[in-house]
């Protein structure tokens, strides 16, 4: 739960401070230690990572599975769940029910069998609004979602309810990967409440920025174009993004123009419905290596040719 839940419910607890540094080390050194294991490893959040790997089949994977885990053990002295699966929501969802310290298998066609009786909340991205309106269509596993009529589905969660019925099938849909132009990061949080309070949601995007701005400098690339987004709890999405003139590096520019957004996000959202924030998205894109400086022109905000890649400074919904 929220800390700020806990302790209105504990308020005589003890509260242990966090030590970000050594976190962040110890991230640090385990990205180290899987990119030795493999070649395509991309780190999702201070905690957890996806290695993409090509294995003969369940068994060989499930060994290379177990021995990336006695490595994270023997070396950063760290437990570590893994899930295994062709398919990265479903490996997701695998290592959350291998916790704590498992490593579970799903092979591939024993996908939808795996995710069959499992509650809707198993699904990254579903929350308790979220799975308390999938109980009032009836639907409370994964299974059911597969029966459950697809309007209904649809008119309720919008675009999201085909990516749920996909789950719910066995073949999900894939997380997008560009094939051509600028390169982008980006990192997201689903919160365990929705909520449009700014001073709940800025240390949330705070945390995005470091783990962005971490990745970045490790990758030694710049980036020219900064985008919040937000699913709503009505689970439309917006987003505000900017196009830099001079680009940028690090966390302190790219933490100021997040939180620049996001208040204009809500600021904006005030005057329409009232909304709450279900989950909250930052990227980066257009970047380019931190010796390389852009070549074209700076554009400025106002440029309408900027909106052609990017949203600037307008705020966009989708369904």
């Amino acid at each position: 739960m929220p800390s700020v839940r806990a302790a209105e419910l504990l308020p005589e607890a003890t509260w242990i401070p966090p030590d970000f540094t050594h976190y962040e080390a110890a991230s640090r050194a385990l990205s180290e230690l899987l990119e030795r294991t493999e070649e395509n490893v991309r780190r999702r959040s201070i905690d957890e990572a996806v290695v993409d790997g090509e294995y003969a089949d369940a068994d060989a994977a499930r060994e290379k599975a177990i021995a990336i885990q006695l490595a994270i053990r023997s070396e950063l002295r760290l437990p570590a769940s893994i899930g295994v699966s062709p398919h990265e929501v479903v490996a997701k969802i695998a290592s959350d029910r291998a916790k704590p310290a498992g490593v579970l298998v799903v092979a591939p066609d024993t996908t939808a069998t795996f995710l069959a009786p499992l509650p809707v909340r198993s699904i990254p991205g579903v929350g308790p609004r979220a799975e308390a309106d999938l109980a009032a269509l009836g639907v409370r596993t994964i299974d059911d979602l597969r029966r459950i009529d697809p309007g209904k589905l649809r008119r309720r969660f919008g675009r999201f309810a085909d990516e749920l019925r996909a789950l719910a099938r066995g073949e999900p849909t894939p997380p997008s990967r560009e094939r051509s132009g600028p390169r982008q990061r980006s990192v997201d949080r689903t919160l365990e409440e929705d909520t449009r309070d700014l001073g709940r949601l800025e240390p949330v995007l705070d945390r995005l920025a470091e783990e962005l701005a971490r990745s970045l400098t490790e990758e030694r690339l710049r980036y020219q174009s900064v985008v919040v987004r937000v699913r709503w709890g009505d689970f439309q999405q917006s987003q505000l993004g900017r196009r830099l003139p001079a680009g940028g590096a690090g966390i302190e520019l790219l933490r100021t123009e997040a939180r620049r957004m996001l208040a204009n996000l809500l600021a904006r959202e005030r005057d329409r419905t009232g909304r709450a924030v279900r989950r909250l998205s930052l990227a980066v894109q257009e970047l380019t290596p931190l010796a390389q400086r852009q070549t074209q022109l700076p554009l400025d905000s106002s440029d309408p040719t900027v909106k052609a890649t990017i949203p600037s400074e307008e705020s966009r919904d989708t369904t």
